[in-house]
């Protein structure tokens, strides 16, 4: 049976990587893309999203999210990481097909409706929609399969500050809301996935694979692997928002701690992602909290076939 999902993203260069590794996968249906604020302007992400359902040849829906942050001033998104226009240095045509009119929290709600207890909901952006959805649907957990997010660091540094990840960071109240929901939650983040470099010949081998899914991939992987490969001897990226895809289909392939989870909202530790392990601290204050799912863990040379062998299909 196909793992129902809504994939909620911020296209960006491993966005699109991660997308079309879920378009391919025979045992994923992607039931719509719901775009937010991150990487780049919402404006333009979902434009994006518009723009890879199309080189797929994809006839689902694609909504447009929040804009901006639940609390503070609007993002200044990743330019520098995705290009000016979130692939690297492919400036896209703008897209041919036009956007749901519901916006992307609606649409989880409508989906969630209609097929209870089915969907995975895949957040790989900050966790805008995902909060205001739970606003529109208090009910929501009890609608869904499960959450699963590309996003937090529980064990390791930051990205953005030395506690905070990316996406966490962009938008901390609204992951609080998210991560104190009573749904199964299963967080991919610098845990595992700082941990997993993919070299040139990676990108070359899906290229090889899909010359035109995998030939975006690679041209736009370009600038990306220019600003990872910073200060590295090596020639390098990392698509961390193809993990929970990954995970979905092939869960043997990962090794997962079970924590209570805590997201910093302060000046100092805005975006930090704590995750006390169960049974490691007598604290209410922790053992209140809800339980999460971390990834820390993966057998690197059997994920990087398994997106191989999927850009294949």
């Amino acid at each position: 049976m196909a793992h129902k999902i809504i994939l909620d993203t911020d296209p960006g260069i491993d966005d699109a990587m991660a997308i079309f590794f879920a378009f391919q996968s025979p045992d994923i249906e992607v039931l719509g893309l719901t775009t937010v604020f991150g990487n780049v302007p919402v404006t333009m992400a979902a434009q994006n999203a518009l723009t890879l359902c199309e080189i797929a040849g994809k006839d689902i829906p694609v909504t447009k999210g929040v804009g901006m942050p639940w609390v503070g001033p609007e993002s200044t998104y990743a330019h520098f990481v995705h290009g000016d226009y979130g692939f690297g240095d492919i400036k896209p045509e703008a897209p041919k097909t036009e956007l749901d009119p519901r916006s992307s929290a609606q649409f989880i709600v409508d989906m969630a409706r209609k097929y209870p207890g089915e969907i995975t909901i895949v957040a790989i952006g900050p966790l805008g929609n995902l909060a205001l959805a739970l606003r529109l649907e208090p009910d929501l957990p009890k609608l869904v399969k499960g959450v699963s997010i590309m996003g937090g660091a529980a064990f390791v540094p930051g990205n953005v500050t030395p506690v905070a990840e990316a996406n966490i960071w962009n938008d901390a109240h609204a992951a609080e809301i998210v991560f104190a929901a009573d749904w199964d939650l299963t967080m991919f983040g610098l845990d595992v996935t700082n941990f997993t470099p993919f070299s040139p010949i990676f990108v070359e081998k899906l290229e090889e694979k899909n010359n035109t899914l995998g030939g975006f991939v690679k041209e736009s992987a370009q600038f990306y692997m220019d600003f990872y490969s910073q200060n590295r001897e090596d020639r390098v990226c990392f698509f961390h928002d193809a993990f929970p895809l990954a995970h979905l289909r092939h869960p043997e392939l990962f090794e997962l701690t079970e924590g209570h989870a805590r997201v910093g909202t302060g000046t100092l530790d805005r975006g930090q992602t704590v995750v006390a392990p169960k049974g490691t601290t007598p604290s209410p204050l922790w053992n209140e909290a809800k339980t999460i799912k971390v990834a820390t863990k993966v057998d690197h040379a059997k994920l990087e076939q398994l997106f191989i062998d999927t850009y294949a299909l």
